[in-house]
């Protein structure tokens, strides 16, 4: 998957947190979200647009972590782990960057 269509299709899946996303498009989400906020950062001199552009794409990221985490046949819940000092968001980025679940896995879409 290419950047551009992970981003379009982070945005047409705003708020979707079933089904799975690659690899590829976790990642090249997470680049957009830090390039967009650094850019923002830079051209204003203040953290007032990189923080309105962190809120306006933090459900996108966090439908895309949720499906990410479903591709490893884990739960979307276990972003929670995130709060858990320093060891939470490290299980976090092992699984993230884990290769997906071979087959079908009980995340799947149902067609």
């Amino acid at each position: 998957m290419s950047f551009s269509e992970a981003i379009s299709t982070c945005f047409t899946k705003y708020a979707d947190f079933t089904g799975r996303a690659k690899r590829s498009e976790y990642w090249w989400f997470v680049l957009f979200m830090f390039i967009g906020s650094l850019l923002f950062h830079i051209a204003v001199r203040s953290g007032l647009l990189s923080g309105l552009f962190s809120l306006a794409t933090i459900i996108p990221y966090w439908a895309v972590g949720a499906r990410r985490l479903h591709d490893t046949d884990r739960s979307g819940w276990w972003q929670l782990l995130v709060l858990v000092p320093i060891i939470g968001w490290l299980f976090l980025l092992i699984w993230k960057v884990q290769d997906s679940d071979a087959g079908t896995n009980r995340f799947d879409s149902i067609a």
